[in-house]
């Protein structure tokens, strides 16, 4: 862990837990994108120029604040798919981000603060197949895997 990185932390009796705010905008990164309206997230050129250079941002556009008194701030930028209603959206993403970071972390949620950067005209076909091709493949992929690891299992025993 060479780089400097923000930690949520709690000490319970059998040890203590942390967890990562590359965690936390996982998810939040996951349930922005899963909402309907949501062409992608959003990061700004100087994130790109990053990217660029070697260091992988799966969280580009958004940004997680963790506070001392254990709670959480998160920044959400993303693309609106052009004829939908932004604020019924960004009202939609909120909610999805915010129960997918609590069911899965449990932790205290004070602010979703939502920056719609920009509209984008994708046809409903174009983006349907696609996303459909892309889930077929990462389907496979996970059958692969799995496949993968029943055997060395089966090896070990």
């Amino acid at each position: 862990m060479s780089e400097y990185r923000d930690y949520w932390m709690t000490t319970h009796d059998q040890g203590s837990i942390k967890i990562s705010e590359d965690v936390v905008a996982s998810i939040a990164a996951v349930a922005t994108s899963e909402t309907e309206g949501v062409s992608g997230l959003y990061s700004s050129f100087t994130n790109d120029i990053v990217s660029f250079l070697g260091k992988k941002t799966p969280t580009k556009g958004v940004k997680v604040t963790f506070h001392n008194d254990n709670t959480v701030d998160i920044d959400i930028c993303y693309l609106a798919c052009f004829g939908s209603n932004i604020f019924d959206v960004a009202k939609n993403v909120q909610e999805n981000v915010k129960s997918s970071v609590k069911a899965m972390t449990n932790l205290n949620i004070v602010n979703i603060n939502i920056h719609v950067a920009g509209v984008t005209f994708v046809s409903d076909e174009n983006k349907n197949s696609h996303s459909l091709e892309s889930k077929t493949m990462l389907d496979d992929e996970f059958i692969e895997e799995t496949k993968e690891v029943v055997e060395s299992v089966e090896k070990s025993n």
